[in-house]
């Protein structure tokens, strides 16, 4: 395998900078192999020296804003947390260094934690390096200094992909013996069933101080939310927005409005499209609104589960991770991947408060222990088990 990277990719890999692939990475990787693990210099249970790789990012990124949270949390419980920048998109390599440090402090509210580091110089070792995404992988495998790795994963990734080289590598990062930390308790059983991968979970949470409940008379009897992010073909917008066509003809009293995506969407129907918002502005959103809409085709997402806990009741697909995660008959009113009948449960809701009502007790239930305190100790209690599964498992 390793021969065939080299010849794949050849002596001027590094020059593809705007691929999605991390082309530096794998050459490197192929040619040398990962690094040895070292043996750990602290005790089972003092703090961790946490190295974080995050792929290239841009404004909105809902995963690096869970990183961002699970790492200051741990901060918080006494373990050294740093981040590391792998540029895999080439996004922010024409950017000063002092800039990307900032949008990404800015981006994800990272002030608290220490500043990116937008290259490998400086690296002097960690007791975990955590990759977070398929195109980090690599760089784990390759830095040295390392008593333990770690993956943290947030969705099924090659999903992500059509049949492609980026499918195909994503899909061999979980056989590369890192420990993975997935951000459900089905995605995890995935990936040990289709990979075979040592996989444990975390449970997603939410920022409670920002997303809560507000003042029912705030709450408005005629507005429908739709999470719009086009660039991500996961979210399956053109499903909700031909739903939401439908919807405009039988109710055009209805106001809509879109969210999470910077460009404006050609739609044939009247709308408000709100764009890319902060935190605080989302969950005034969800107060107001009467229903919200989110579709996620692999692992379930934070939008839902914010929206539930500012008491919106939210419409999501019957998919088998919404399924095996939320039930049929739970929190989440669950709808099959059909315009027509998306609007009819749209309609329903619009016209029956108590089950607005039900679904929104029901949210507000499943919700009340989803605190980044309580992810960031499922995540610990993982990170303190690697050098047991070290000892088992070669990496």
């Amino acid at each position: 395998m390793r021969a065939a990277l080299r010849r794949l990719l050849g002596p001027e890999a590094g020059a593809a900078a705007t691929t999605t692939i991390p082309v530096v990475a794998l050459a490197e990787l192929a040619e040398r192999g990962p690094a040895p693990l070292v043996a750990s210099q602290g005790g089972q249970d003092g703090p961790l020296r946490i190295a974080t790789i995050v792929p290239s990012f841009r404004r909105g990124s809902g995963g690096h804003m869970t990183i961002v949270n699970l790492l200051r949390e741990l901060q918080g419980l006494g373990h050294e947390v740093s981040l590391w920048l792998e540029d895999c998109e080439g996004r922010h390599e024409a950017e000063p260094p002092e800039l990307t440090r900032r949008s990404f402090a800015e981006f994800f509210d990272a002030d608290g934690l220490a500043p990116l580091h937008t290259s490998s110089g400086g690296w002097d070792g960690a007791d975990v390096v955590m990759a977070t995404g398929w195109q980090t992988v690599a760089r784990a495998l390759l830095l040295p200094g390392v008593s333990g790795r770690a993956y943290l994963v947030q969705d099924h990734e090659p999903d992500f992909y059509p049949a492609s080289a980026e499918r195909l590598l994503a899909e061999a990062t979980y056989g590369q013996g890192l420990h993975c930390i997935a951000a459900s308790e089905w995605l995890a059983e995935l990936l040990r069933t289709r990979y075979g991968a040592s996989a444990s979970h975390f449970d997603l949470a939410v920022d409670q101080e920002v997303y809560r409940p507000g003042e029912e008379r705030d709450r408005r009897e005629d507005l429908v939310v739709f999470y719009a992010r086009a660039v991500t073909p996961r979210r399956a917008v053109p499903l909700g927005l031909m739903a939401l066509a439908e919807l405009a003809r039988q109710r055009p009293d209805v106001e809509i409005a879109l969210f999470g995506e910077d460009r404006p969407l050609a739609v044939p129907f009247a709308h408000t499209n709100l764009g890319v918002l902060p935190a605080g502005e989302l969950a005034a959103l969800y107060r107001r609104a009467t229903v919200g809409m989110v579709f996620s085709l692999t692992n379930p997402s934070l939008i839902a589960l914010e929206m539930m806990a500012c008491g919106l009741p939210c419409v999501e697909l019957a998919s088998e991770a919404m399924l095996a995660t939320f039930g049929e008959g739970g929190p989440l009113q669950l709808g099959p991947p059909d315009p027509s009948r998306l609007c009819g449960i749209l309609e329903r809701l619009l016209d029956d408060s108590e089950r607005r009502d039900e679904l929104t007790a029901q949210g507000q239930a499943l919700v009340g222990d989803r605190v980044w305190s309580r992810a960031a100790g499922q995540f610990e209690q993982a990170l303190r088990a690697l050098p047991a599964r070290r000892r088992g498992h070669a990496q």
